[in-house]
């Protein structure tokens, strides 16, 4: 995406009818680490990838509370996010003094469309460049909104935004129709494997790396971090393509021991036929 006449500001339209601005704000979510949101129909469940700046560094927070019955999880830049959180945490407030009831979560996320819009119509103001997914509970029952820089927000089934988030996507839909009947531990190991799907082939989910937060039916917002996803993790199967790589490293092992065999051989002398049958002695 290279610098162009029409991105010097985001009131400034291009002859295609695009706002660049805007569009490398949404390109800033899938620079942050993957989370995932899917519900059923009592709980609402958000799974975050938790990144570490350096090795001296401690993870930072994905999900983040907003009140008894609505939390987020964040993809982008945090700083944004955080300001974000501040505004529905006191929307949700005010709700509860004005009305003594809890702020409903469509309406919150209409809230939130509406701040998120300002920015993208005047001069001089940046749009924000965190995506949003929000989990909550009302009396109409779960819920997962999606919302983005450009100011649209969508109620969802299940989603994933975030760097690698398309693999995730792919295993939502694939499993879209077992959400709705799944208790809360199947729901959970769902999200999981979905967030799985976003990693690179050598690396897996641990208790430092995944974030889960849960809402639901008699269920207050509830966020689990470190040694708290250890009984989520430990019911969760082998990944598959684990083995497939365990099988291609031991591949790679098993030709360097033949490529060292051969040329060892080649050196005392040996013909190829002699080293093949050599060879397969040992793998036996």
């Amino acid at each position: 995406m290279f610098r162009n006449q029409y991105d010097n500001d985001v009131t400034v339209w291009s002859p295609q009818g695009r706002i660049h601005q805007i569009e490398y704000a949404m390109e800033a979510v899938k620079q942050g680490s993957a989370t995932v949101g899917l519900k059923s129909k009592t709980h609402a469940v958000l799974v975050a990838l938790k990144r570490a700046q350096s090795e001296l560094a401690a993870h930072q927070k994905k999900i983040l509370y907003v009140d008894n019955h609505i939390g987020i999880s964040i993809a982008g830049l945090t700083a944004d996010a955080r300001l974000l959180c501040n505004f529905m945490r006191q929307e949700c407030l005010d709700s509860r003094f004005v009305f003594d009831r809890p702020l409903p979560v469509s309406r919150l996320v209409s809230l939130i469309g509406s701040k998120t819009q300002i920015p993208t119509q005047r001069y001089g103001r940046r749009p924000y460049g965190v995506g949003l997914l929000i989990a909550g509970y009302d009396d109409m029952g779960p819920h997962i909104f999606q919302t983005c820089p450009s100011a649209n927000y969508f109620d969802c089934k299940a989603m994933s935004i975030g760097a690698r988030s398309q693999s995730a996507r792919t295993y939502l839909e694939r499993h879209m129709t077992e959400f709705a009947d799944c208790n809360l531990n199947e729901l959970v190991k769902h999200g999981l494997r979905a967030l799985r799907e976003t990693l690179p082939a050598e690396q897996d989910l641990t208790t430092k790396n995944v974030s889960i937060g849960i809402v639901g039916k008699e269920m207050e917002f509830t966020i689990y971090d470190d040694d708290d996803v250890s009984p989520f993790l430990e019911g969760l199967e082998e990944r598959p393509q684990r083995k497939v790589c365990d099988l291609v490293n031991d591949l790679k092992n098993s030709l360097s021991c033949f490529l060292f065999e051969m040329a060892y051989l080649i050196l005392c002398n040996k013909t190829e036929d002699e080293g093949q049958e050599v060879y397969l002695t040992r793998l036996v």
